[in-house]
């Protein structure tokens, strides 16, 4: 069997006892030795297989040029994980596309402290990938197994059981265009004492990872007006709204206008709009890539005190720093009172301060819309620190082995305003003094005043969240059966969550990001019991039966059944399949979380307002037109108040999924899998997909919260128990060894996924509405605002050659053609075309101590899709793909 399938577990049970798959050699001979297998907590041999696994070794971080975990995951073709290009969160993992709340994540088998303000998901970048020996994926539902969060699936991040002498590794990415974009990454990593020989060992390691922004300039081909104009998102679509120079309207002419319109605005901060007015150059202010910076550090020390009792301890300490650019500041109402500019500033059109007159003023004042350029784009620094200490104890006592452990982690998260952040009572007041000039870059004392103002280097939200957790679990044989020993397994384990976020009041006073001062905290405890029993019927058939019971103190009791089985009725055949349900609470910040009577934020599109910008097509921003009264740029094409937040309405998800498989060997150098798998869920807990409330208004419109002047004051978008979704699909696995011959050895492996069925319900009761290959009306709680992609097909294919001391592996990750979201005009409607990327490295190692690998990442310099999606103002389709282009790689490691 191939390596995805060779190392496969016959069940999962706690969410305790994932450890070391081990293959043991004797001295005389290959003999298979009974491990605890990833994903039971009954010991067995490591070559047994029932549920589907896949397994990436760290040594193909390097083979195929990856350089952080989330390239790792983005090449899963189980794993529908959104690209960490404009992520404030980090790296996150989505199993099949349900979710990452529904998607557990483990180190060694034992969980971390979730990110802090979500506190329904981990962050992958504050796992040490130095210290990692491979990653684990179970691509079967296992809530039933390890508890409420595993409906999609387990990814276990394991380490490196011991490690002696040192080593140190350095690697370059360096794409091939200009700008941004480039990454370094320095290892260091030292050990002492042999397990086997000393009976202990103690190693460290500590991994520095640094990414530079790429901005959006860097890479103008990708966004170009013509490219934007040519899918119906044109740039000159939007009109009015916050630019440098300012435009602005009067009390009683609300068309906005701009003194700079009639000589092409101002470059590079701002290109000719609609209606006579300036908008904001997003080639100048957007962001590719954010900068990205993370430093890890783990540490273990093992002792064995002989051959069934082992105690481990070990630390992980992963601190992030994210800086997320965006436009620069906006000058926006305080209070009610928008920005006003008096007559009596010398920046008056046709004052003293020498901006153009503009024909029909006499002197009204005028309310400006106005982005402060002067600073350029406007920074917020994410820090995040997720710390966690582990001890692990396994022990034999008669005939029982007993494994018990200590996890207590916590996570905190901190936001700064970095850069080019000003109080917006402070804006407003030096319009009104005339300090400040909305039309161009501030002289002297606008600079000074400007930094006067300023807030950058402030926290303004300050989160943690933790988790605590102790679990014992005991296995024995307990009779002869035909197939080999019946086994028992039974445990339990007993966690705490908890949960603070803190919004500070700065946030009251920086009003251009639209958010307040909030507070949201929340716990709860989890008590589990479970057992599993696994009986090997013949020698062919092998049947395992597992039950565990939660009981969460703010959601009572749940009991969730699991059961799988192996049929091997040759060497050369194997069926495999599994059954289970599954039960999911609500988050603790989904059931907890800062609740606020009115906006968080603002919708992630620009939309245009289907009561005061109508006649337009529904969906279609720009389409529409300003009643009488309004101000165009502040009611079509813009992005509009929203609401988000916890409810404390929620339930609890349920689920049942089963999978079905095949293993064959039909010669003995070809390995093929194919498994089944199918999971509904119902009550789902989501948010409603933005794009509903403007294809649908008359059925939303309790959603929509409007003003007293009918301006909507904030769209409904808090979590929801919506409905259901029902996903399927075909996992495919092909390995193929070529005959040794004296070029070398050589290996084909392919690993694929095919979805047969992704439908969503908003409602319960509704219709089901496919979303397989298409921008639908999916929505799965992520805490990204992009729409989950759910490509028909979607691969990893690798080309690995080896000899001597050399190998070199050529990889094309591949995701198969996607419907376009088409909310524009129908003459622009159009499909989003293949994704494929080649990837080729190679390695020597033929250096004493040394090895080197180098490598070209996007070798055909392949560009991310196209994508008319009002998501992606950009124009491409950044959550999936990588706008860098063709990128070299090297990367040396020294071992002493």
């Amino acid at each position: 069997m191939n390596t995805f399938d060779k190392a496969q577990p016959r069940l999962l049970l706690s969410s305790i006892t994932l450890a070391v798959l081990a293959l043991m050699n004797s001295a005389t001979a290959q003999e298979m030795q009974r491990v605890e297998v990833t994903g039971s907590s009954i010991k067995r041999l490591a070559t047994e297989a029932a549920l589907p696994v896949s397994t990436i070794k760290a040594e193909e971080f390097a083979e195929r040029g990856m350089t952080t975990l989330a390239d790792v995951m983005m090449a899963l073709p189980q794993s529908a994980s959104l690209a960490p290009s404009n992520a404030g969160s980090g790296t996150n993992i989505n199993l099949r596309g349900l979710g990452v709340n529904r998607t557990l994540v483990l180190l060694n088998g034992r969980r971390l402290a979730n990110e802090a303000i979500s506190d329904g998901y981990a962050n992958l970048d504050v796992i040490p990938m130095s210290a990692l020996s491979r990653v684990e994926i179970l691509r079967d539902g296992a809530s039933s197994i390890y508890g409420s969060d595993a409906i999609g699936g387990v990814v276990n991040f394991i380490t490196k059981r011991d490690f002696e002498g040192a080593s140190v590794t350095a690697q370059y990415i360096q794409p091939e265009k200009h700008g941004g974009g480039d990454e370094q990454r320095l290892t260091l990593t030292m050990g002492k004492g042999n397990l086997a020989k000393d009976g202990w060992n103690v190693y460290a390691s500590v991994d520095a990872h640094r990414r530079s922004r790429l901005a959006q300039k860097d890479r103008a081909e990708l966004s170009s007006a013509e490219l934007l104009t040519s899918i119906g998102r044109a740039p000159t679509l939007g009109s009015g709204g916050n630019a440098m120079p300012a435009n602005f309207t009067t009390a009683t002419n609300k068309t906005a206008q701009n003194p700079y319109f009639a000589s092409g605005c101002v470059a590079p901060y701002s290109i000719i709009g609609g209606k006579n007015t300036c908008i904001l150059n997003n080639q100048e202010y957007g962001t590719a890539l954010h900068e990205n910076e993370q430093i890890t550090f783990y540490a273990r020390g093992t002792k064995r005190f002989n051959e069934d009792h082992t105690l481990s301890i070990d630390y992980m300490r992963g601190q992030e720093f994210i800086r997320a650019a965006r436009n620069p500041t906006n000058a926006v109402a305080v209070n009610g009172v928008n920005a006003i500019l008096p007559s009596s500033s010398k920046w008056y059109p046709g004052g003293a301060g020498g901006v153009p007159a503009v024909a029909g003023l006499k002197g009204e004042p005028l309310t400006v819309t106005w982005a402060v350029a002067d600073y350029g784009v406007a920074v917020q620094k994410d820090k995040q620190v997720n710390q966690r200490i582990a001890v692990a104890d396994e022990n034999r006592f008669g005939e029982w082995d007993v494994r018990s452990g200590l996890v207590i982690g916590w996570s905190d998260r901190e936001n700064y305003y970095d850069n080019g952040f000003f109080t917006g009572q402070g804006l407003l007041d030096g319009l009104k003094s005339g300090a400040l000039n909305p039309f161009g870059l501030q002289d002297q004392a606008g600079r000074d005043y400007l930094k006067s103002i300023s807030v950058d280097g402030q926290k303004n939200r300050d989160s943690r969240s933790t988790f605590t957790g102790v679990d014992v679990n005991a296995s024995r044989t307990l009779m002869a059966l035909a197939g080999g020993d019946m086994a028992l397994a039974v445990g339990a384990d007993i966690h705490r969550d908890t949960t603070r976020d803190d919004k500070l009041a700065i946030q009251n006073s920086v009003t251009y990001l639209n958010s307040t001062a909030s507070h949201g905290e929340g716990a709860r405890n989890v008590y589990a019991a479970f057992a599993e029993l696994d009986m090997p019927l013949t020698k062919q058939l092998n049947v395992n039966l597992a039950v565990r019971d939660d009981y969460f103190s703010d959601f009572g009791n749940t009991f969730n059944p699991k059961a799988s089985f192996r049929y091997e009725p040759s060497k050369q055949l194997m069926f495999r399949g599994s059954a289970n349900t599954g039960f999911r609470a609500p988050t603790l910040f989904d059931a907890y979380g800062y609740r606020l009577p009115g906006a968080t934020g603002k919708t992630s599109a620009k939309w245009d307002d289907p009561l005061l910008c109508p006649g337009g097509k529904p969906g279609v921003a720009g389409t529409g037109t300003a009643l009488p009264g309004f101000v165009a740029s502040e009611v079509c094409n813009v992005a509009l108040p929203k609401q988000v937040g916890s409810n404390a309405d929620l339930q609890p998800e349920k689920s049942r999924g089963y999978t079905l498989g095949v293993v064959l060997e039909p010669v003995k150098s070809l390995t093929l899998s194919f498994d089944y798998w199918n999971i509904r869920m119902k009550d789902m807990l989501a948010n409603l997909p933005e794009q509903v409330y403007f294809l649908n208004p008359e059925k939303y419109q309790s959603l929509i919260v409007r003003n007293p002047d009918r301006t909507i004051n904030y769209i409904r978008n808090v979590t929801m128990n919506l409905g259901g979704q029902k996903a399927a699909g075909i996992d495919v696995s092909a390995t193929y060894d070529f005959p040794r011959n004296d070029y070398g050895n050589f290996k084909v492996q392919l690993d694929g996924t095919y979805l047969t069925q992704f439908d969503n319900q908003l409602e319960k009761d509704s219709e089901f509405v496919s979303n397989v290959g298409r921008f639908g009306l999916a929505s799965n709680g992520t805490t990204s605002s992009f729409p989950i992609i759910t490509y028909r097909w979607k691969h990893t294919l690798k080309l690995g050659w080896s000899k001597g001391d050399w190998s070199a592996q050529m990889t094309q990750n591949y995701n198969s053609s996607y419907e376009d979201q088409n909310l524009v005009a129908q003459q622009y409607w159009r499909d989003i075309e293949s994704y494929k990327v080649w990837n080729l490295t190679t390695s020597y190692k033929g250096f004493k101590n040394i090895q080197i690998t180098a490598g070209i990442t996007n070798l055909f310099d392949t560009n991310p899709p196209v994508t008319n999606h009002s998501g992606y103002s950009n124009g491409y389709l950044s959550s999936a793909a990588s706008p860098i282009g063709r990128s070299f790689n090297l990367r040396g490691t020294y071992n002493f």
